[in-house]
């Protein structure tokens, strides 16, 4: 199943879901925004911050970590019902290059949607002068949460 033939059951996705991760205190310290929402996958950035470095001009693993967690669990929560939520359970990050540019650019993509969990994947890039640099990539699970229960 590609992202292209995965349909969101809430139509107000987009909505909810940017709602709902933007008002968490670590996407606001982060400075985090949402580029694109689409069913089943989205693309945040974060920008390159000083307190986030553990040198100048490079950002620490945390950082680099946050960008694909909040990318691969959203792309899991575009495909929740309405009165959902869905949080973090794993998340396996592989670092493969320096993360030392203006941003990070997170795509995040479901693999495989299920009902209580679903399976997720990111991409981190570093961004710099407009050039993309791959950084890190990452597998995620979340768990689905009824809150109307």
């Amino acid at each position: 199943m590609t992202t292209q033939s995965m349909q969101a059951p809430n139509p107000e996705f987009a909505t909810v879901l940017q709602r709902a991760v933007l008002a968490m205190p670590m996407a606001k310290t982060l400075g985090l925004q949402f580029t694109s929402v689409e069913a089943g996958a989205v693309e945040i950035a974060i920008p390159y911050g000083d307190d986030f470095s553990f040198r100048p001009g490079q950002l620490q693993a945390t950082a680099i970590f946050a960008a694909a967690d909040f990318a691969a669990i959203a792309a899991a929560g575009t495909l929740l019902p309405s009165g959902w939520i869905n949080a973090s359970i794993d998340c396996t990050l592989k670092i493969v290059g320096p993360a030392n540019g203006d941003k990070l650019v997170a795509r995040g993509r479901v693999v495989t949607p299920g009902k209580l969990m679903t399976v997720s994947a990111a991409d981190v890039y570093s961004v710099r002068d407009g050039q993309e640099t791959l950084c890190a990539t990452a597998l995620a699970t979340a768990r689905n949460i009824d809150m109307t229960h």
